[in-house]
């Protein structure tokens, strides 16, 4: 079978990232040991290896020389073999682009590594050493780059490809690895603190390169999945081309469009879910891709002729929402091939990621009915939603996220964009709820979602179900440092709980607060959001005009969706294809 064209290019990219990071960190080698060395604050970091010298202790020696063992060559060979070995001798299905993620990692950083050290000369700190010292140039940080490249690498895995609330320990602890190699190879005499930060540097930068090219533009498993038996087709035309409808034993053929985004959804993937779709007896098939100028491409004309009995949307949330804005009354049911930056709605509604098993899952099971939120506004033609709608620091943050970082890191590039806006003064507005009085506020950001959990199990709107018949508005207006980290302590916390609600979970028109005030939370079936002055506003993750007004309302039901099971039941109970109505409604 031929491989994506895509996966190619996004592979080529190490000819030319790998030698642009490496002359990056020559760079910086020269600087760091050259016009730079006698300025602040590099003149003065003799002083942290002078002062850990003088305050070494038996059990600290002992600890640093396990962490150094930890990071030392003969360890990282010896953990990245085993990984290794796990990943491609133990599944199934090998795990190849997992593997060459984490083995590329640890040979880049130590090639780039070879050559930083070829031309940067740098002379070991001053002060009694506890280990030998090789005969390379201080700068950088050996140890600490491979750490960052091998447990990192592990972190990256076990966050993107392990479900469940442990995997998040099993990555702290994993990234917890290089900081901790770092400050023994500063206690044992090894290293000056730059050093330290070079190597941290040149490990995160192998990730992100070694990443771009075998993680980004794929989900879990795609490129490592057998042969189906067909040839693929590589020709947008040809997959846009109506399937010629075959009966089957007398069974009329059923009619499926399939919406597909071109990035998010590839020559190769676009022909397995072809192929999937055709073995669940969808042979009559209308592909159509979207565009700027038709986000679901010509689904509404397809939808218009009779005979319609599923939409499958290939694509990411703003894809998702562009669909359901047609679909939602019509009966027809959607089926999610999640394969965009965040798959909020998919994650949500506990569909697999990995877009072919959410389709053969989805297939699998039933038809359930999902409410759909509707917005408008001044300057926002109404729309409808699938999972939130907000204004404010998200909306910004969606905004100004740089499309080349999307397509290479996929949703951490929304945390860099958002960095931009920390800073951001805080909007004066007023929220009516259900035609009740005005509330006047003070806000960073106001959202309103028919669902609650962002990417990582991170729930913003910890009561917000998709079949509430709701839904749930929250303002975060942090004060200072303190309203900050109590509101991160708050969200963090729930990513890690888990069983029935907490115990101030308690939903109302009224209204909560939580964190100190810094968040609080509203539900209704309709909600008026007034601003002073226009703010930027983003519908499931797409961009709106600035505008000062915001409606939103539940379309309870609206929307017919594919799932393997009813909401809020697992696998094996008696009322996983019985559509799950909430027990209560706020």
């Amino acid at each position: 079978m031929a491989t994506e064209s895509g996966t190619a290019a996004r592979r080529s990219r190490l000819l030319w990232l790998v030698p642009a990071q490496a002359a990056a960190m020559v760079v910086l080698g020269l600087l760091v040991t050259g016009l730079v060395a006698d300025q602040l604050p590099l003149s003065a970091e003799d002083r942290v290896t002078d002062t850990l010298a003088a305050r070494r202790t038996p059990w600290a020696d002992s600890v640093t020389e396990w962490l150094s063992v930890l990071a030392s060559t003969e360890g990282i060979i010896g953990v990245t073999l085993v990984c290794l070995v796990a990943l491609l001798v133990l599944p199934r299905t090998p795990r190849r682009a997992d593997a060459l993620f984490l083995g590329g990692s640890v040979a880049v950083q130590s090639a780039v590594f070879l050559v930083v050290t070829m031309f940067v000369e740098r002379p070991r700190p001053d002060v009694p050493r506890l280990d030998g010292a090789p005969p390379t140039s201080s700068f950088p940080s050996g140890h600490v780059g491979a750490s960052v490249a091998l447990y990192g690498a592990l972190a990256t895995l076990v966050w993107t490809r392990l479900r469940g609330p442990w995997r998040y320990v099993v990555a702290a602890a994993l990234f917890l690895v290089p900081p901790l190699v770092g400050l023994s190879r500063m206690y044992r005499g090894m290293h000056h603190p730059t050093d330290v930060a070079g190597g941290l540097l040149n490990g995160v930068a192998t990730l992100l390169v070694v990443g771009s090219a075998f993680l980004t533009g794929r989900t879990r498993d795609t490129d490592d999945r057998p042969d189906i038996g067909t040839d693929v087709l590589h020709h947008g035309d040809a997959l846009s081309a109506p399937r010629v409808p075959a009966a089957r034993d007398g069974v009329p053929p059923r009619r499926a469009v399939v919406v597909r985004h071109p990035h998010g959804c590839g020559d190769d993937l676009a022909e397995r879910v072809r192929l999937t779709l055709d073995h669940h007896g969808y042979t009559d098939q209308r592909w159509t891709d979207t565009s700027v100028e038709q986000p679901c491409g010509t689904l509404s004309e397809e939808c218009a002729q009779p005979g319609v009995d599923l939409v499958v949307v290939c694509g990411g949330d703003g894809t998702v929402r562009a669909c359901a804005d047609v679909a939602a009354g019509t009966g027809t049911p959607l089926a999610l091939v999640p394969c965009g930056t965040g798959n909020l709605l998919a994650r949500n509604l506990d569909l697999p990621l990995d877009p072919l098993t959410a389709l053969e899952e989805a297939l699998a099971g039933g038809e359930f009915p999902i409410d759909v939120g509707r917005v408008w506004g001044d300057g926002l033609p109404s729309t409808r939603f699938t999972v939130m709608a907000g204004a404010g620091f998200d909306a910004a943050t969606v905004r100004d996220a740089s499309p080349a970082l999307k397509a290479r890191l996929g949703w951490p590039a929304y945390v860099l964009s958002a960095a931009r806006h920390l800073g951001d003064p805080a909007m004066r507005l007023s929220v009516r709820l259900d035609g009740g009085r005005a509330r006047r506020r003070r806000a960073r950001m106001v959202v309103v979602g028919n669902v609650g959990a962002l990417q990582g199990g991170l729930e913003l709107l910890p009561l917000a179900r998709p079949d509430s018949g709701r839904l749930e508005v929250v303002l975060f207006d942090p004060h200072g440092a303190t309203g900050w980290l109590a509101a991160a302590a708050h969200l963090a916390a729930r990513v890690v709980r888990t069983g029935s609600p907490a115990a101030d979970d308690t939903a109302s028109a009224g209204g909560r607060t939580v964190a100190g005030g810094s968040l609080e939370y509203f539900s209704a079936r309709r909600i008026e959001i007034r601003f002073v002055g226009a703010q930027a506003r983003e519908v499931d993750g797409d961009t709106m005009t600035e505008g000062s007004r915001l409606f939103a309302e539940v379309e309870e039901g609206a929307l017919r969706i594919r799932l393997p099971r009813a909401l809020g039941t697992t696998a094996g109970d008696p009322d996983e294809h019985t559509p799950a109505h909430s027990a209560h409604h706020h």
